[in-house]
């Protein structure tokens, strides 16, 4: 995996989330590739470009529980578990969150969100199924853009509660 320094990831347009990794030290690769507008799913079109497998590549998504904007990072191949994700923070009643205040927040546009270099540090709960892969993709900042790394330096470096938060 490439291994960039700040100024570097700055140079070549890297996006807060690459930059944010490069400072980090974290390991990492880059996949881009020509996101179509009309896809119905921003994150089967990622697995589908890369050839990955759906179960590898994970959304971002912004809920609200209890009044806070909390990060969920779920396989592609299924859904957010609300209940769950409240759970895993001690909450009691979730939903997902408005899509602007999403964006406002996070400083990223929806099917662009990444868990990595928010604007604003959100809670952040990782699916458990994560740990079972050595490696997975999730938003690099844009659409069209993935980051692949480590599970357990996602979590490191989202301060992320692991906990099975995902349902097929």
């Amino acid at each position: 995996m490439a291994k960039k320094s700040k100024k570097q990831a700055q140079q070549t347009g890297g996006t807060p989330a690459t930059v944010a990794l490069t400072a980090a030290g974290a390991q990492y690769t880059v996949h881009a590739y020509d996101h179509d507008p009309s896809h119905p799913s921003y994150g089967e079109e990622a697995a589908e470009a890369m050839g990955v497998s759906p179960e590898r590549v994970f959304k971002t998504l912004v809920a609200d529980v209890d009044g806070t904007l909390t990060v969920a990072v779920v396989p592609v191949a299924g859904q957010l578990d609300l209940k769950a994700l409240a759970a895993a923070v001690n909450g009691k009643r979730a939903a997902m969150a408005d899509p602007t205040l999403a964006e406002r927040t996070t400083g990223y546009v929806r099917g662009g969100i990444s868990p990595l270099g928010q604007r604003k540090k959100l809670p952040t709960v990782l699916d458990a199924s994560a740990s079972a892969h050595p490696t997975i993709c999730v938003s690099a900042g844009r659409r069209g853009l993935e980051v692949e790394l480590a599970p357990q330096d996602l979590a490191k470096l989202t301060d992320a509660v692991l906990a099975p938060i995902g349902r097929a």
